[in-house]
């Protein structure tokens, strides 16, 4: 948020107009409509509020940069899009910073641990507070609410090294209050990856 204070009547208006009109002609992906004017005494605000609608190259830049295992450089993504470095390097940081999201993950089964999730039905009770005690749990990674199926509350990841660690870990959980009921379910093979999110959906964002 930028404040503008003591620009008077005409000139005001001429330097605000003047200052969108520099923003929407520099950046070209900032639509004029997310240039708000907020007017208070003689105080100015200009907000960014609206954060922008995506191009036809930032769309072509989030199908490559979401295909699985493909990472890229940005003067190879530039070469195999035929646009300037530059332009790729600006539209990659602002897409990486408000719509992408990049984690390293270990390839546990090389290691000799597995990962395994945990649908937890809790009745409605105590959700939160059971949700909490598992991340306390060192072998636990995450916890979310689930809806959709009504005998399962809670989704847990978790890593584990072998069979009879699971079988306590379900134990412990099972003992915990409110837990009704714990069934496990683990992915064994992966037969296939695709792009972490269609196309044609990027093609309507």
């Amino acid at each position: 948020m930028l404040r503008f204070s003591q620009v008077q009547g005409q000139s005001k208006r001429l330097f605000f107009g003047a200052l969108v009109s520099i923003v929407h002609t520099y950046f070209g992906f900032l639509d004029r409509n997310t240039l708000i004017l907020e007017h208070h005494n003689i105080k100015e605000t200009l907000v960014i509020a609206k954060i922008r609608k995506l191009s036809g190259i930032d769309k072509k830049i989030l199908k490559i940069l979401l295909i699985p295992s493909e990472r890229i450089s940005s003067h190879a993504l530039a070469a195999k899009l035929g646009l300037p470095r530059t332009t790729i390097q600006r539209r990659r940081k602002y897409l990486e910073k408000h719509f992408l999201e990049f984690a390293y993950f270990l390839k546990l089964h090389e290691l000799g641990y597995r990962r395994v999730d945990l649908l937890i039905y809790t009745g409605g009770g105590d959700t939160l507070k059971i949700a909490n005690k598992l991340l306390a749990r060192d072998e636990v990674v995450y916890v979310g609410r689930s809806i959709g199926e009504h005998t399962i509350d809670l989704r847990a990841e978790v890593i584990i090294k072998d069979n009879s660690q699971l079988l306590d870990l379900l134990e412990e959980v099972k003992a915990m209050p409110s837990v009704k009921d714990v069934i496990w379910s683990e992915i064994v093979k992966i037969v296939g990856k695709k792009r972490s999110v269609p196309g044609s959906i990027i093609d309507n964002i």
